[in-house]
């Protein structure tokens, strides 16, 4: 297939559109992590049009932030693209999408956007809503795919389409990684050698919290099936389930763990890393309740989103892992 490269509305409006129409929202400088979302927005369309939007967005980048030196890779990311099964990209100007200028009336991401990446990049979420929203409307789409490693930008996108009564479906793509675990990202281009090293303890912290929190519902599991009474405990060593007993008691006699401990797990691993040279700076490890970014209680119930964020050198990055705590009994 060849990929249109289109500048302006009026041209991605002159379309004729049979089938549903799928987004996938860039900023462009696309790697397989984008790939991926293209894949997955052509398995939806079907027969439909897939959209790839390219365009970096001046308002979601704060004072002193990466504006002037982000890549911009325009005829590299319309081939990729290509390749993944999109239709079209649309890659609009800055006075195509702000014909005034910056706009005066703005999308408001209230209370959610100023927690964990809110608090760290004021107005980042203000800005980031409002691009979406003007690109909902330019692109008019059916349905807009996001990818879940900006976990917190995709809840926020859900909550204004919720909110403000879109008409778009929204669906969240799984984080592609590298075979060593470092999420894909378009500022992963920017790190040494030496900072990419330091760069894993991200993911390493964020699967050794993954493996504290299995850890702990297996044990709960077989607690619920070993009813955790001495009397069973030592019936079941009797007839050589000791281990089905030895479970039943830690569950029973263990000190409390759950959320804390799956904080602890992750953070012994940053902790680490900040030792390293070059340093992880840590900006925020989070466990945090999907629907309003709060950090959860250590009795939560139900999804939850480990989140971090942290320098290397000069680069920010930022990544999450999906968890449920307490598994139908």
């Amino acid at each position: 297939m060849t990929t249109a490269l289109l500048r302006t509305t009026d041209e991605l409006h002159a379309r004729v559109r049979t089938g549903r129409r799928a987004v996938v929202m860039t900023m462009g400088a696309l790697h397989e992590g984008h790939a991926t979302l293209i894949r997955t927005a052509r398995g939806i369309a079907g027969d439909g049009e897939v959209v790839v939007t390219v365009f970096v967005n001046p308002l979601q980048f704060g004072p002193g932030e990466d504006l002037d030196r982000y890549p911009r890779t325009l005829d590299a990311d319309v081939k990729i693209a290509d390749q993944a099964g999109a239709d079209v990209v649309f890659a609009p100007f800055v006075d195509e999408v702000y014909p005034g200028g910056e706009p005066q009336v703005r999308v408001s991401a209230g209370p959610m956007g100023e927690r964990l990446e809110g608090a760290v990049r004021p107005g980042h979420f203000d800005g980031m809503l409002t691009v979406v929203a003007k690109l909902l409307h330019l692109t008019r789409p059916d349905v807009a795919l996001y990818g879940q490693k900006d976990a917190q930008q995709l809840a926020l996108i859900r909550r204004m389409v919720r909110d403000l009564n879109f008409g778009v479906e929204i669906v969240g793509v799984p984080t592609v990684r590298e075979e060593d675990g470092l999420a894909l990202s378009s500022r992963n281009r920017y790190l040494s050698t030496a900072e990419r090293r330091t760069a894993l303890a991200l993911s390493q912290a964020l699967f050794a919290g993954s493996d504290r929190h299995a850890a702990q519902e297996a044990l709960r599991a077989r607690a619920r099936e070993v009813p955790a009474t001495r009397a069973r405990a030592e019936a079941l060593s009797a007839i050589g389930e000791s281990r089905a007993a030895a479970d039943a008691h830690a569950v029973a006699k263990a000190a409390p763990g759950g959320p804390a401990a799956v904080r602890a797990a992750a953070r012994l691993v940053l902790d680490d890393a900040a030792r390293l040279q070059p340093p992880l700076a840590l900006d925020y490890l989070a466990l945090v309740d999907p629907s309003d970014f709060t950090e959860i209680p250590d009795d939560h119930t139900g999804e939850a989103v480990l989140a971090v964020a942290a320098r290397v050198g000069t680069t920010r990055l930022i990544d999450n892992i999906p968890l449920t705590f307490g598994a139908a009994s």
